[in-house]
C-alpha cells in the first residue's frame, strides 16, 4: 500500500548525504533525484552529492565505494563522512526474468554494503511491473519514493548519531 509524502521533521544539520541514481528509466529516477534531494535541502541539508551510473546493477559498486571512504573520511574531504547513501533506481519487468535477477542482486548487495560499513544505505531501486506503477511511485507528488527515501535517510542518519560506537 502507497503511504503518502509527508514532508521531514528531521533536520539534516551539518550531515553529508549522497544519491547515486541510474541514468537508466530516467524519466522516472529524474523525478526521484529531484524529489529527494528536495527533502534533504528542506531539511536543511547543505551538503547532498548526486552520482549517476548506467543501470540499476551499477548501483552497489559505487555504494561500496562511497561507504568504504566515508569509513575512513574525515568531515573536510569530499567523499564522506556521509549521514547515509540513497540508490534510487527504477527496472521495469519485460518478458523475461531479466529484471528479477537484476532486483535481487541489487537488494542483496545494497543490504550487505550497509551491513559491513555500518551506514544507512536507503534502497530506493524499485522493481515495477510497469510504467503504470513507475508513474505513480515516481512522478507523483503524493506518493514520490524519492521524497520517502531522503526521509528516511534523515531518520537513519539521526539515528545513527544516538548510538554508541
Amino acid at each position: 500500500m502507497l503511504r503518502e509524502n509527508k514532508t521531514s521533521k528531521t533536520g539534516a544539520g551539518t550531515a553529508k548525504f549522497t544519491i547515486v541514481a541510474s541514468e537508466y528509466n530516467s524519466t522516472y529516477v529524474n523525478a526521484m533525484v529531484q524529489a529527494a534531494q528536495a527533502e534533504l535541502k528542506r531539511a536543511g541539508a547543505k551538503q547532498i552529492q548526486i552520482l549517476r551510473v548506467p543501470g540499476a546493477f551499477e548501483i552497489p559498486v559505487v555504494a561500496a565505494r562511497l561507504a568504504r571512504l566515508s569509513q575512513h573520511a574525515t568531515r573536510n574531504t569530499q567523499h564522506g563522512p556521509f549521514a547515509a547513501i540513497i540508490c534510487l533506481g527504477v527496472i521495469l519487468r519485460g518478458e523475461t526474468t531479466h529484471a528479477t535477477h537484476i532486483g535481487e542482486a541489487v537488494s542483496g548487495a545494497l543490504m550487505e554494503i550497509q551491513l559491513r560499513y555500518e551506514i544507512p544505505v536507503i534502497h530506493e531501486v524499485l522493481l515495477l511491473e510497469n510504467e503504470q506503477q513507475a508513474r505513480v511511485r515516481c512522478l507523483g507528488k503524493k506518493h514520490n519514493r524519492g521524497a520517502e527515501a531522503a526521509q528516511t535517510a534523515l531518520a537513519m542518519a539521526r539515528l545513527m548519531t544516538k548510538l554508541p560506537g
